[in-house]
């Protein structure tokens, strides 16, 4: 990978020092463990470098604004209270020109939890018509339980038996909210029950609803040509299936497909519109009509 660089050079005579920091950032990732866990229990981070080039990279790991005193691709958390915060990696390595240094990760957040109960979701977002796996973990795995998970306060689904799982399929937007979940057991007579803590589920459209934009001033190529840009939000997971862009005056389609989101037209009063097509999953949307005028 041919990486775009830029210079900063901080001199103190008669030495030089010069930093370098690449286009590209480094990646943190969960590998070992969970983003919640109980006191105790460990978690190991990997901090990836995708430079494409094999050099030899040394790491800098942060939590918070704290640079921690870690150095290794592998980071280990021994599930302390104080564990628990937003953690990222940066790459750096030696040059001709001095240190080279990658941008940071994108933060993973980690959270220890004092509790009897915890509800793990997975780490990526959900989306519109996938199946969310949830699991209501309890220290000590008591073997038959019966969990209750609750949504903003309200029962959605209820289980029972060793290790439940707990499903919600075909999501929509109106699954989006603060889950909770209770878990109940016997043991020696007794009853048992422990709640977790609150966990934020948020769902999103794989294709959300396009705006479009006429953009009139600084267009190349000509006076009488404007600009149509189609924004659209696409979350589909990869390798994600190719996204196509139409544009329409007045509802004739103006051209073909385009693979780019934007158009430079004539110039013509009327209602412009842009719609956007997924074709592999059979998804489209329009945005609303933009008028223009001379």
């Amino acid at each position: 990978m041919i990486a775009a660089i830029s210079f900063l050079v901080l001199s103190t005579l008669p030495q030089f020092v010069v930093t370098v920091e690449t286009s590209y950032g480094a990646l943190a990732e969960l590998v070992s463990g969970h983003s919640r866990v109980f006191f105790g229990e460990h978690v190991q981070l990997r901090c990836s470098i995708p430079d494409g080039s094999k050099s030899i990279w040394n790491y800098l790991w942060f939590k918070g604004s704290e640079q921690l005193e870690r150095h290794a691709e592998i980071l280990t958390l021994q599930g302390f209270r104080s564990d628990s915060g937003a953690f990222q990696c940066q790459g750096v390595r030696d040059s001709a020109v001095g240190n080279i240094y990658t941008q940071k990760s994108p933060p993973v957040e980690i959270n220890v939890d004092g509790g009897w109960a915890i509800l793990q979701v997975p780490q990526h977002p959900a989306l519109v018509g996938e199946t969310l796996n949830i699991t209501c973990r309890v220290r000590g795995h008591p073997r038959d339980q019966e969990v209750v998970l609750y949504k903003d306060g309200v029962e959605v689904l209820r289980e029972s038996g060793f290790n439940p799982k707990l499903s919600l399929p075909l999501l929509s937007t109106e699954d989006q909210g603060l889950y909770t979940c209770r878990a109940s057991w016997d043991d020696n007579r007794r009853t048992h029950s422990v709640i977790s803590n609150d966990v934020q589920v948020n769902v999103s459209e794989v294709l959300t609803q396009p705006v479009l934009e006429v953009v009139t001033e600084n267009v190349p190529l000509s006076a009488d040509r404007m600009k149509l840009i189609c924004h659209v939000q696409y979350n589909a997971r990869p390798p994600a299936p190719p996204i196509h862009y139409f544009f329409y005056l007045d509802d004739s389609r103006l051209g073909t497909a385009m693979s780019e989101n934007f158009d430079l037209v004539k110039r013509k009063p009327g209602l412009y519109r842009c719609k956007v097509k997924v074709r592999q999953l059979g998804l489209s949307k329009w945005s609303e009509a933009e008028a223009f005028e001379e």
